[in-house]
């Protein structure tokens, strides 16, 4: 008996459907964990560029404006 009949046979009727990753929290099947690192990622990117923009800003910009002045 092939693996996929094996699992078949022991899943039944939830075969194919999405399971959940632990028991006692139904909602959280891989397809949600996937999206969770996803969509964590895509956030901790644009942290980055807002953290190296505002460097830039303080650091570049706002003394090249003459905004304010650095403190060496």
């Amino acid at each position: 008996m092939g693996d996929a009949k094996r699992r078949k046979v022991s899943l039944g009727e939830s075969y194919g459907k999405p399971q959940p990753i632990v028991s006692w929290l139904p909602w959280l099947t891989k397809e949600k964990a996937d999206q969770f690192v996803s969509i964590t990622t895509t956030g901790a990117w644009i942290g980055i560029g807002v953290m190296a923009t505002f460097w830039i800003t303080v650091r570049f910009i706002g003394p090249s404006l003459g905004w304010w002045t650095l403190a060496n």
